[in-house]
Formats: C-alpha cells, structure tokens, sequence
C-alpha cells in the first residue's frame, strides 16, 4: 500500500434489516487530495461516512489509517484517529459563542480563551478562515456557522476531514470562499471527502470521484480525465440527459399581483418587508436569497398558511378579474375556485402524510378540493397509480408509507399530486434539495412541462447554476426584500450573488 494513503476501507457492508445499504465496497483516500463522493439518494454515501465518522459501524469489512486497521465505535474515537465530519445540519448550540462552541466537549478543563485565540487564530490564518470568537452564533450567517463547524473539526486535530453538501445554502461568494480554504488544507497534507450533488463543483474542486450506486462501489475517477455526463452515467447506470429546456410560450399574462407585502412573526421580527411582484402564466419565477430571506414565509402568505401584516396578494383569473387571497384560508382559497398549487419545504409535514401510503394521500387532495367526507376511492387510486408510473417512484405499492419512502420518491408524489390538480399557479420551496441528479432533471422537466400549459410557476431554489437555466425570470430577495427581478437568461451568477448578500447595506445607506 502505497505511503500517501490516508484511509482505506475494504469490504464495507451495512445492512438495516432487509435492505443493504452499503454492500462490500472499497474506497481509498489519500493525504493531500479532495474525493467527491458521487451517488444517487440512497445509493449509500452517506451511510458510509457515518461508518467512517463513527456514528454507525460496519457489519462486515475493515477500515485502515495510514496501513493500520482501526477499529471507529463513535466520532470521540473518530477525532482520535483524526477524522471529523462537518454535516448538512450544524450541531451548534446557538447561545454560545464561536470558541465556546469550538472547545465545547473537550476535556481542557476552564476554556483559556487566550489560549483558544492563539490556536484558532494560527489555524485561520493558515487555512485562510475568517472568524469572530466572541459572536454568538445566533447573530451568524450559515457560511459563518459552517467556518465554525470546520474550525472546530481541527481544532480537535482532524488530518481527514468529510464534508455533506457543503455549499447547499452558500452564496457562489462564499462558495468560492470556501474551495480556497479547501485548497489550502490540501496543500497541507489533509484528506478532503465531500459528498455532494453539483457536478460543476464537483469538476472545479475535486481530484478523485468516486461513485456509488445503490449500494455498491462502481469506481473512482479522476476528475481531470471525466466529465459531467459520463459522471452521470456511472451514477445512474445508463444515459441520461444534462439539458434543460427553456422553450418560450406565446402569450403569458399576469396569473398573481403580490404588492407592498408585509409579514411579521410572533416575536415581532419582519420575515416579508414591503414585497411586491408579479408572476405570469407561461413562466417560471424562480426566487433567489440566501437561507432565511423569507422565501418560506412567501409562500406560505399566497397560500393563507402564513398571516400578512399589509399587502394585497391577487389572483388574475382568465377573465381578468382579480380576487384577493390576503386573509382568506386554504380551504377559503380552493373554495373560490383558484387553482394553485404548493410543494412545501417541508415534505412529510406540511405536504403529505407520513403513515399514509400515495392513496391515501391522494384523497387528502379530493378532499382538500371539497369533494366531501365520503370519497370514492377509485379516482385517488388511479391518479396514484398513474403518479407512480409516470414518475418511476420506486415504492412496493401505492399504499405503502410513505414516509418508509426515499426523499426523492417523497418528492415525486408530492410533485405528481400537485400536479395532477391542473393548477394555474404552481409553487415549489427547494423542489430538488437533496435529491439526486436523475431525480432532479425528472422535477426541472416536469415544472417546464407546466409552464409549457400556461401555468404560473414560482420555484424557489438553491443553487444558482439552475435557477439561471431553468427560470425565465428571477426574483432576489434579501433580508425579507425584494433586492431585484433579473431577466435569467442575461442574469449571472456573481450579480445574483452580490445581490442575494449587498442589498441591505445598500438599502441601510
């Protein structure tokens, strides 16, 4: 074995009951080197770092360090082997401050902060980190947060370091940011694993892929030698197209008027401040900003789930006559007739019930639409047998649970309800986070479908790259505010961006 190997895994299997969810694979990670680890959702990846973090443990197989076979039963036992894992969601404790959450757990007896300083100051101005200790990380942004979680990881002494979705809800700034800090920590010997879904990222940053399908280990690439195609190919296991359509339809005409829209929340906090906008028929909206901007709240207030302090939110019906949504419920929005449509952001609370197989669920909709208590079973069923072939949801039957589900089948059924409804207006939140890219084309495809009807579709996302080649117009909000509307098709990612992060000091000045 050669010298430069940080960690090998050999013959990695873990089983939950029936199903295998990683099956006998090998992967090798070398010092000074950044692996993208590639797979669909459920194909494995993360379960086989929580192995390597020491939250789960092997059923069969063996794990080296540097030649030596290590035995991980917990991430105490990982640090002390150096390996550390930054996940999606932070475990932060959000009243303390940056050190203290960085020395929280460590057995260093009273926190010297002089002493903490010096050493978090030497391992920033090493890696290129910027970091403020005595913040608490209540009053942080998520890249902040994330520059915690990775300080904290080598404070502790991490040479191996995994990261999950790392950039999810970063702007490209602080993306970029962020791939320099993991230049430098390679060009210090560390062992770099990132599992993620953007393939571009993939192609800027890593040296290695590896690609896991459905359990199994398919290979490991060098990224200089592949592309994203062939990448998808090997994920997926036959071809698959990387395009998306942005046809253009004849004749949109305003479907919703948003004006002056103001939320506040319980504690008296703005979450929408003076927001107006319009969508139309024929298009997607996409909505831009980073976490917490008040895309949720949006929503949430056109389709009566949230309360509005002032505005007017109006419907266009093909007549041109507009009925006001503001301070009507769900149930009242439905009853006018107005056909809309959300795929919430939060899918198995607010969009479809977890211990209810697609039937169920399905009737949920009928039921939602006034159809009365005593429904005929017969149309819920074939519309989800119809979901569940004509979106390929991978489920034992359609009254299995759903919640049993995978998150993309999830969103699939989610999708299929709301859209068999024939809406004029659609609004999706996150429509394809976490899922992986075959799924995700299957999303982008169908919401362009919409479009193509004549449907108004508002699609709130994350990632830049699609929002620029799946929107025809993209709204930026910041701080709560409407920071612009950019036509996406001349739109770039660095514009959005600044906007997404400048337009509250500008808006200060």
């Amino acid at each position: 074995m050669e010298h430069n190997c940080a960690i090998e895994m050999r013959g990695i299997t873990k089983r939950f009951g029936q199903v295998v969810a990683n099956d006998s694979i090998d992967l090798t990670i070398n010092k000074g080197e950044i692996l993208a680890l590639l797979g669909e959702n459920g194909s494995g990846k993360t379960t086989l770092m929580n192995m390597l973090s020491g939250i789960y443990q092997p059923d069969e197989g063996e794990i080296f360090k540097e030649g030596e076979r290590i035995f991980i039963r917990s991430p105490r036992e990982a640090f002390e082997y150096g390996i550390g894992m930054i996940h999606q969601h932070y475990k932060l404790i959000e009243v303390f401050t940056a050190a203290q959450n960085i020395i929280l757990g460590l057995d260093e007896g009273k926190m010297d902060l002089r002493k903490t300083n010096e050493r978090v100051a030497e391992i920033c101005g090493r890696y290129g980190f910027e970091i403020d200790l005595s913040k608490k990380v209540y009053d942080m942004s998520v890249s902040q947060k994330q520059t915690v979680e990775i300080v904290k990881v080598l404070y502790r002494g991490a040479d191996i370091l995994i990261l999950d979705e790392p950039t999810a809800v970063l702007t490209p700034q602080e993306t970029q940011k962020l791939f320099k800090v993991l230049m430098n920590m390679k060009k210090d010997g560390k062992a770099i694993i990132i599992i993620t879904h953007k393939l571009h990222e993939v192609m800027e940053v890593s040296d290695k892929v590896a690609v896991l399908r459905k359990g199994k280990y398919i290979g490991t690439v060098n990224t200089s030698e592949t592309n994203p195609q062939a990448l998808t190919d090997m994920m997926v296991g036959h071809a698959v197209t990387l395009n998306i359509d942005r046809p253009l339809y004849p004749n949109p005409e305003k479907k919703l008027i948003v004006e002056g829209l103001t939320c506040i929340d319980d504690e008296g906090v703005k979450k929408l401040d003076n927001v107006s906008f319009e969508a139309y028929s024929g298009e997607i909206l996409g909505v831009a900003g980073i976490s917490g901007s008040g895309q949720k709240e949006l929503l949430e207030a056109i389709t009566g789930l949230y309360p509005v302090k002032n505005g007017s939110i109006r419907f266009v019906k093909d007549d041109g006559s507009e009925t006001e949504l503001v301070g009507k419920t769900p149930m009242k929005i439905r009853e006018t007739g107005i056909g809309m449509a959300f795929v919430p952001e939060d899918r198995l609370g607010m969009g479809l019930v977890g211990s209810m197989g697609m039937t169920g669920n399905m009737m949920l909709r009928s039921w939602k639409n006034g159809k009365g208590a005593l429904l005929k079973k017969k149309e819920p069923e074939n519309l989800a047998n119809d979901v569940w072939k004509e979106l390929d949801v991978v489920t034992p039957g359609i009254n299995y649970p759903v919640r049993r589900l995978s998150g993309g089948n999830v969103q699939k059924v989610l999708v299929g309800r709301e859209i068999a409804g024939n809406p004029a207006v659609l609004m999706t939140a996150y429509a394809v986070r976490g899922l992986d890219i075959n799924t995700s084309y299957t999303i982008y495809n169908l919401l362009t479908e919409q479009k193509m009807k004549g449907v108004a579709v508002v699609y709130v996302g994350e990632d830049l790259d699609v929002l620029i080649e799946l929107a025809d117009r993209i709204l930026v909000l910041c701080g709560g505010q409407v920071a612009g509307c950019v036509d996406a098709r001349t739109a770039t990612k660095e514009e959005i961006g600044l906007m997404m992060t400048q337009f509250n000091a500008k808006g200060a000045e």
